[in-house]
């Protein structure tokens, strides 16, 4: 090391055993996942070590591996910043470098949980429909050649069935992804998966394999190389694998495991029989507004969250969307009261300690639209409403992914599908023809939903105001604020 750097984070206590394997080991699941099962080693006990995998890039193991897995997790409140060690997990593979050796992870006796936080585009699924995708080009490829996986779907399937050849019991899937009913959705596409490879197999995965949804709730900022530096002058060493977090942190989970699991309620997990509620409440109040915040923000030139909603007119567009448009839409968890989870999520926006971008918030926009906006939009227009607040996000939405900012300016977005949308957005010139043209994405909007004439005239007249006066006044004449 040379003078004057801080030497590297290195574990401080031995390895537990490893009986989880994790597929995505990013940010979040360092400052969610990981957090949980070490707090809950350290109380009860267990072998819960964790193997993490990389489906694509080697940065976590390479950012991981000099400190044997261990990393530091800093939680940033509105006071401060406060740093722990965190040291649940194992070791890292890369899946493109060794898939075989993923594979044999993933059948070993020893692990009874698979857990995934893959992002909505990793289950390589329509999210319109939510069934497999199969002309997707990891499940074309995984298809022909199921012992050399690339998806998690392929993944998830091959050691399954190798479980299940060797006479061993499954593991549990745990998908701790922001999608409504996500267990029942992560089930139905390995099994559809499964099922083209070999029925029977599919068959005893739908016996066997318990797929618990969950509900995972907490703000995780990417970490940048101004927090590691800090890091470093903070604690005397170098973390590049260090993560940023806010305090809050909800897990709600659907206790159905096949051979044991963690003792995560000690940690504050709550195990309920049925997490759809919870689930609901989540996606549609916090990521439905943050998905506003950072389409409306990002296009006002608002860089991040806090930012945006330090604007009066966003604080109201975030009021009168949670009012007027989600909670009737919304049942009551058991246990919550959601005008008291509606004013905490504001106040969780405005913590000053937290830098996440709207421009980061507005990835993958085309994932995301139908759990977080549509859904809603769907049932407010069964029951009669025209939801124009969220035709207002529809429609900044269909403006970001257009390509250009409303000062000309290049956006960089990132979508799978960003080629397709920004070609139908080009492919009309106004605003009529550009909402109707991404209205006809069948991989975003239900065709039924696409067709209904209320949805598209909302879109077609929030566009419309976007394009003549920009987000900031539209969204200040919908609220009425200043």
């Amino acid at each position: 090391m040379e003078a004057g750097l801080p030497d590297r984070l290195t574990r401080r206590t031995p390895k537990p055993k490893t009986g989880m394997v994790h597929l995505g080991p990013g940010a979040f699941f360092r400052a969610f996942q990981a957090i949980y099962t070490a707090d809950a080693m350290a109380a009860r006990g267990g072998d819960w070590g964790i193997l993490a995998v990389s489906l694509k890039s080697p940065t976590a193991r390479d950012q991981l591996g000099p400190q044997e897995g261990a990393f530091t997790a800093v939680e940033l409140g509105p006071q401060g910043r406060n740093a722990r060690i965190v040291e649940s997990v194992t070791g890292v593979l890369v899946a493109p470098e060794d898939p075989g050796a993923v594979i044999a992870a993933m059948a070993d006796p020893g692990v009874k949980i698979v857990s995934l936080t893959i992002t909505e585009k990793g289950y390589c699924h329509e999210p319109a429909t939510g069934r497999l995708n199969r002309s997707h080009p990891e499940i074309v490829h995984d298809l022909a050649h199921p012992d050399l996986p690339q998806s998690a779907p392929g993944f998830l399937v091959a050691a399954l069935a190798r479980r299940r050849a060797a006479g061993m019991p499954p593991f549990t899937v745990l998908t701790c992804d922001n999608l409504p009913s996500n267990g029942h959705l992560a089930q139905g596409i390995v099994i559809d998966f499964a099922r083209a490879i070999d029925p029977d197999l599919a068959a005893w995965i739908a016996a066997h394999v318990p797929f618990p949804a969950t509900m995972v709730d907490r703000i995780t900022p990417a970490t940048t190389e101004a927090d590691i530096d800090a890091l470093a002058q903070a604690e005397g060493y170098l973390d590049p694998a260090c993560v940023m977090h806010e305090p809050f942190r909800q897990w709600v989970i659907e206790d159905d495991f096949a051979d044991g699991r963690p003792a995560w309620e000690v940690a504050g997990a709550q195990f309920v029989r049925d997490v759809e509620a919870h689930e609901t409440m989540k996606l549609r109040c916090l990521n439905g507004t943050h998905s506003a915040l950072a389409y409306l923000g990002y296009l006002a030139g608002y860089q991040t969250i806090a930012e945006t909603v330090a604007d009066p007119a966003y604080a109201a567009l975030c009021h009168k969307l949670w009012h007027d448009e989600i909670l009737p839409t919304v049942p009551r968890p058991e246990g919550e009261d959601l005008a008291a989870y509606c004013a905490a999520l504001l106040d969780r926006y405005r913590n000053p300690g937290i830098r996440h971008r709207t421009w980061q918030i507005a990835m993958d926009g085309s994932q995301k639209l139908p759990q977080r906006i549509l859904g809603t939009v769907r049932d407010a227009l069964a029951a009669g409403r025209v939801p124009t607040g969220l035709c207002l996000v529809v429609a900044a939405w269909m403006r970001y992914v257009g390509g250009i900012d409303e000062t000309g300016a290049p956006i960089d977005v990132r979508d799978p599908l960003a080629g397709a949308l920004r070609a139908a957005s080009g492919s009309a010139d106004t605003p009529e023809g550009k909402v109707a043209a991404l209205l006809g994405v069948t991989q975003v909007f239900d065709p039924a939903l696409a067709a209904d004439t209320r949805l598209r005239a909302g879109v077609t007249d929030a566009y419309v105001r976007l394009a003549g006066q920009g987000a900031r006044a539209t969204v200040a004449e919908w609220t009425g604020a200043a």
